[in-house]
């Protein structure tokens, strides 16, 4: 009976995270906002198929402890030190610029001061899965704006414990469990966090070796997650958070060699449990006061957005990132993330926030996360056309004629340019990214800032009178316009060009022009080490990397030929299959016999 109790629910919240979750993901408004979703439609004020869900709710909370470990296995001391400026500079300022800003407004408007100061804090967190996701969506996640929206959203990671603490040292009651939270348990605490930190550093990675050494996948699983359980448990059982355990836990093992082991263990349980966390909160939002106060959630949504979005534009003036970087950087990290349900769950628990304030700011914080992409858009479309076309730096004038042009400075095109000056041939590289082209400046390579596949760059770089056009660009699209125009207007110009695999090689070559698939010959090299690596000689494995590429060479004509049917494309592939096999036999079996005969000595 108990199981078909529990079996049920378990049912509803899958179907409902497998329903709700990939809908979200694919309209682009993100995971978390999935399970919230889901938690509401299935909670008390949707369909009603789950009322009772505080077990739900205890057991989801582990997912918060899962995550906090994982957040302080991150903090390896070389990636720290890398963003130092960005974490502890603008990280920190965000934080404090926020919380007063918010904390401030909140007294202002009659708010407990006690109460300013949780809507603050809560207010200064941002969902990194939220701001990432959006930033990798439009491939910007390693640009100025991306590397410093990451360096803030670590720092609020760092900053929830201290906020945890924060909380527990405001509430009317004291710590966690209702005692008195005074400088005697404060002591205790401290004492614990070093005997923690002591003893991890002399016993954790001897337990870890040990058990990775039994050889048994799930002893080391279990080992995981029993050092995760037991660091939230003696936190807790001083009165202080589960996630501070688990975080410290985490940053011990941040330069471990068990590190990556530990963090694809945890995930799966980390995921789950922190999914079914942010359906509880979903189950738990209370609309009977949100439809009461729709106007006031709304308001309340907007304020956080609008005063996080002014600070964060502000301070990334003054850690100088330009106008247009300042706009993506204050948008993916205006909303208030999912640390703020965590913090404001906390706060009513400690007794600092009644249970209807409560409800509305965790409806305004659910509101809020629905901002960010739909401002990204309106951004995209409204906004960035304008810097596009007023502050776009201009193209550089082209005021050499060589006998080689290069399009495309990346790490392919670098080299083809390189070696060819080695030669003391004369080049013109152009690269449509003036940061690689000020890259290459600063280490004495000259280059233009321009779009090879515009007719104008092409005429200006003297493609009238060069001999030869080297298309290293990485946009098949473009290479295949760029080879069209120059066809038709230069057909003088011999051109080579890059070509990203068999397909767009296939496409180049019904050109006319000789395509180099970017990966070929490095993944041939490596495929010769491979080989060296499991004893055969070096003369050895030449000869079988070299009727490899002859018989690719060979199947790519054939193919090449036969494109458009597909029956003769599947009966090609099946014959190549074979052909390969007995080739390379053969090969081994030339081989065999001439060492027998002592012709060749490096094998």
């Amino acid at each position: 009976m108990h199981g078909a109790s529990f079996l049920l629910p378990a049912l509803v919240y899958l179907a409902a995270a497998l329903v709700m979750v990939p809908l979200f993901k694919r309209i682009g408004l993100g995971t978390v906002l999935g399970y919230l979703f889901a938690g509401v439609a299935i909670g008390p004020w949707g369909l009603g198929l789950v009322t009772d869900f505080a077990l739900v709710t205890q057991v989801s909370e582990r997912g918060v402890v899962m995550l906090l470990f994982l957040v302080g296995l991150e903090l390896e001391p070389k990636r720290l030190w890398a963003l130092r400026r960005a974490i502890f500079g603008l990280g920190l300022l965000q934080v404090v610029v926020t919380t007063a800003a918010v904390t401030g407004l909140a007294v202002a408007l009659g708010m407990d001061w006690h109460q300013g100061v949780v809507l603050g804090i809560a207010c200064t967190m941002s969902s990194t899965a939220i701001a990432l996701q959006v930033l990798a969506e439009r491939g910007m996640v390693k640009t100025a704006p991306g590397q410093s929206a990451f360096a803030v959203s670590l720092f609020q990671d760092l900053a929830v414990i201290p906020m945890l603490l924060l909380l527990s040292v405001l509430a009317p009651a004291g710590g966690a469990q209702g005692e008195p939270f005074g400088w005697r348990e404060a002591g205790i605490a401290l004492g614990l966090i070093a005997t923690m930190v002591l003893g991890g550093r002399l016993l954790l990675r001897p337990a870890l070796r040990i058990a990775a050494n039994v050889g048994a996948r799930e002893i080391f699983v279990a080992l995981a997650l029993l050092l995760v359980v037991g660091s939230a448990w003696l936190t807790q059982s001083v009165g202080l958070s589960m996630a501070l355990g688990a975080f410290i836990a985490g940053v011990l093992l941040a330069d471990s060699e068990y590190r990556m082991e530990l963090e694809v263990d945890i995930e799966p349980f980390k995921g789950l449990l922190l999914g079914l966390f942010f359906m509880a909160v979903g189950m738990g939002i209370d609309f009977g006061v949100v439809l009461s106060q729709p106007g006031l959630v709304v308001l309340l949504a907007l304020a956080a957005v609008a005063v996080k979005a002014v600070v964060l534009a502000v301070l990334a003036r003054v850690f100088r990132l330009s106008t247009p970087d300042r706009w993506v950087f204050a948008i993916v990290l205006s909303h208030v993330g999912e640390f703020a349900f965590l913090l404001l769950a906390s706060a009513q628990g400690f007794g600092l926030l009644p249970a209807r304030e409560a409800a509305l700011l965790t409806a305004a914080v659910a509101l809020s996360m629905l901002s960010t992409p739909l401002l990204m858009l309106a951004y995209e479309r409204l906004v960035a056309p304008r810097f596009t076309t007023a502050g776009a730096r201009a193209f550089d004038t082209i005021d050499e004629r060589n006998a080689v042009i290069v399009a495309g400075a990346g790490r392919f095109g670098q080299i083809v340019a390189r070696l060819l000056l080695g030669r003391g041939m004369t080049v013109t590289v152009i690269d449509h990214d003036p940061n690689q082209i000020d890259l290459m400046r600063r280490f004495a390579f000259r280059g233009f800032y321009g779009d090879a596949s515009r007719p104008d760059v092409l005429a200006s770089a003297g493609a009238a009178e060069a001999r030869l056009l080297g298309l290293a660009i990485d946009d098949p699209e473009t290479v295949r316009r760029t080879v069209e125009h120059c066809r038709a207007h230069y057909p003088q110009l011999a051109l080579i060009a890059r070509a990203r695999g068999r397909v767009d090689a296939y496409a180049l070559t019904g050109l006319g022009v000789p395509a180099v698939r970017e990966t070929f010959g490095s993944a041939l090299e490596t495929a010769e080490l491979a080989l060296r690596a499991l004893g055969h000689g070096a003369f050895q494995a030449r000869s079988i990397v070299h009727r490899f590429r002859q018989h690719d060479e060979a199947q790519f004509a054939e193919q090449m030929a036969a494109q458009g049917d597909v029956e003769a494309l599947k009966a090609l592939a099946r014959s190549s299959r074979a052909q390969l096999e007995r080739l390379l036999a053969d090969d081994a079996e030339d081989i065999a016999a001439a060492r027998r005969a002592g012709k060749d000595t490096d094998w």
